[in-house]
C-alpha cells in the first residue's frame, strides 16, 4: 500500500505530540514508532530488452546512498547549477507538453557531458514512432544539476557511494538495475523550467538501468511521472520511451508474472487490455477492433494475445510483442501508436493564436494563426470558415482578413473559424480524430455603410 507524503506528515505530528507527552510525564516510559517513509510505485526493467517488474521504493533517497545528507558547493565561474536550457523549444508552454531532463552525478565541469547525453536520449526516444511525428508538440528543457562528485552511488558496484545533487542510486530495493533519485530534490530542480509535465533523470553512468515513477501527483507533486535511465547505456533509452507512454497515451504494461495467474473480473479501462478475444470484440465494436488483422510494425498482425496487465491468462494484449511489453522492439503497436497521438493532443494544443478570441474583431483586422510543425505521420490540415461555411480559397493560409474570407460590410455579426485537422492514416476511432481536430473561433463586427444623405 502507498503511503502518501501527507500521511507520512501526519505520523510525524503525532510522534511530536507522543514525545511531549512522555517530556512531560517522566514516569511514563513511551517508545514511540519511527514515523513511515513515504512510498511510491516504480516499474523497472532488470534486463536490457527484457520485460518490466513493478515495486514500491522510498520517495526520497536514503542518506546511506550518499556521502552526505547536505551537499555544499564553492561558488565557481564553472558552477551552472540550476541552469535552464532549451534543447527543443516549439511554442508556448500554454500550448505544449514540457519534458524537463535534468543531469545527475555530473560536476561542475562535465555538464557540457550532460547536454550531450540530454540530445543523444531525447533523439533515441524521438527516433520511435509516433514521438517522432509529434514532436512539435512538445517543449524539452535541460536543467543543470552540479554534483560534488562525478558518477553515481552503486556503480559499478553496491559498495560505491557518491554525494551528488538528486541522490540517484543503483541497487534500490536491493535490485541492482533499479534507479532510484531523491524526488524533492528532483522536484527541485525541475520546477526551475517553464511547467513541467513530464521529467527524465539523466545519471551519470554507462551502466544499464532506470526506473519509472508513477502516481506523484497523488504524493502532493505537480507532475505524475519521473523516468530515471544511466547517460551512456544506449538500450536505457527505451526505459523512458515506455514511461513517458504511461502518462501521455494512458498505456497499460502488456507484460505478466506468472504468480497472478488468471484474470476472472470484468472488462478493463485499458486502452492497450481487454477481456475479449477478436470475435468478441469485433461484434461489440469495442476497444481495438478497428485494428483487427492490420499489419502491425512491431511484426505480424493485430489480435488478440493472452497475457497482459501482469495477468498471464483471461486478458488479451493487441500483439504479439510491443514496446509496452519488452523493450527489444522500439514500436508501439497500432492501437498504441493512436492512443499515443491522442495524449499529444490531449496534452497540447497544435493550433494558437495571439488575437484573442475572447473580443470582437473587424473584418478589416488580420487574424494570425500558428501550427506546430507535425511530420511523418501526422497529416496536419489547416481550413477557414465563415458562418460555418468553408473559405476553401483560405486553406492552408495561417493569415487571413475576415472581408477577404467573404465577411460583407452589412452591419451584421459573423463567425471566423480557423480548424486544424489531423488526417493521419494511424487514427481510426472518430473520438481519437475529434480530439486531434482543433478549433478558434472569432466574433466579427461587419459594419455597413452609411446610408446616403437625401436632400
Amino acid at each position: 500500500m502507498r503511503t502518501s507524503r501527507a500521511a507520512a506528515i501526519s505520523v510525524g505530528v503525532a510522534l511530536t505530540a507522543v514525545m511531549g507527552a512522555a517530556l512531560a510525564t517522566p514516569a511514563v516510559a513511551v517508545d514511540p514508532e519511527p514515523a513511515q517513509e513515504p512510498r511510491v510505485a516504480v516499474e523497472y526493467f532488470p534486463e536490457p530488452g527484457g520485460e518490466g517488474r513493478q515495486t514500491e521504493v522510498p520517495v526520497n533517497t536514503p542518506v546511506t546512498s550518499g556521502r552526505s545528507a547536505a551537499r555544499s558547493l564553492a561558488p565557481s565561474a564553472e558552477t551552472t547549477d540550476g541552469e535552464v536550457g532549451k534543447l527543443s523549444v516549439t511554442g508556448p508552454s500554454a500550448d505544449r507538453l514540457d519534458v524537463v531532463i535534468v543531469g545527475d552525478g555530473y560536476t561542475a565541469g562535465q555538464q557540457d557531458a550532460f547536454h550531450t547525453a540530454a540530445a543523444s536520449k531525447w533523439a533515441d526516444i524521438t527516433g520511435i514512432e509516433p514521438y517522432s511525428s509529434y514532436r512539435g508538440l512538445m517543449n524539452v528543457w535541460t536543467v543543470d544539476a552540479v554534483s560534488a562528485e562525478s558518477g553515481i552511488t552503486g556503480d559499478p558496484t553496491a559498495d560505491v557511494t557518491k554525494d551528488t545533487a538528486l541522490g540517484s542510486y543503483f541497487w534500490c530495493s536491493e535490485t541492482e538495475r533499479l534507479i532510484c533519485a531523491d524526488i524533492d530534490k528532483v522536484a527541485s530542480y525541475a520546477a526551475k523550467a517553464p511547467e513541467a509535465d513530464l521529467v527524465i533523470v539523466v545519471s551519470h553512468s554507462t551502466k544499464y538501468g532506470g526506473a519509472g515513477y508513477s502516481g506523484l501527483e497523488a504524493e502532493g507533486y505537480p507532475f505524475d511521472g519521473v523516468s530515471t535511465l544511466s547517460s551512456d547505456n544506449a538500450q536505457s533509452s527505451m526505459i523512458a520511451a515506455h514511461e513517458i507512454a504511461h502518462s501521455v497515451g494512458l498505456l497499460a504494461d502488456e507484460y505478466t508474472y506468472d504468480s497472478y495467474g488468471t484474470w476472472t473480473g470484468g472488462e478493463l479501462p485499458d486502452i492497450n487490455s481487454s477481456t475479449f478475444t477478436a470475435d468478441r470484440m469485433a461484434a461489440n465494436r469495442s476497444k481495438w477492433y478497428r485494428w483487427l488483422g492490420e499489419t502491425d510494425p512491431t511484426g505480424g498482425t493485430v489480435g488478440t494475445y493472452e497475457g497482459s496487465s501482469y495477468y498471464p491468462f483471461g486478458i488479451y494484449r493487441p500483439t504479439s510483442n510491443s514496446l509496452m511489453r519488452a523493450l527489444n522492439v522500439s514500436e508501439f503497436n497500432l492501437p498504441g501508436r493512436e492512443a499515443m497521438i491522442a495524449g499529444f493532443y490531449r496534452e497540447a494544443n497544435a493550433l494558437s493564436s495571439k488575437v484573442g478570441t475572447s473580443s470582437a474583431v473587424l473584418r478589416t483586422s488580420r487574424i494570425q494563426v500558428s501550427q506546430a510543425e507535425l511530420t511523418g505521420l501526422a497529416a496536419p490540415e489547416l481550413r477557414w470558415y465563415v458562418d460555418g461555411v468553408q473559405a476553401e480559397r483560405a486553406q492552408g493560409l495561417t493569415s487571413v482578413l475576415p472581408a477577404a474570407l467573404g465577411v460583407r460590410a452589412d452591419g451584421r455579426t459573423h463567425t471566423v473559424t480557423v480548424e486544424s485537422r489531423d488526417r493521419t492514416d494511424s487514427i481510426r476511432d472518430p473520438l481519437v480524430r475529434a480530439e486531434a481536430t482543433e478549433r478558434l473561433t472569432w466574433t466579427v463586427k461587419a459594419s455597413g455603410r452609411k446610408a446616403p444623405k437625401h436632400h
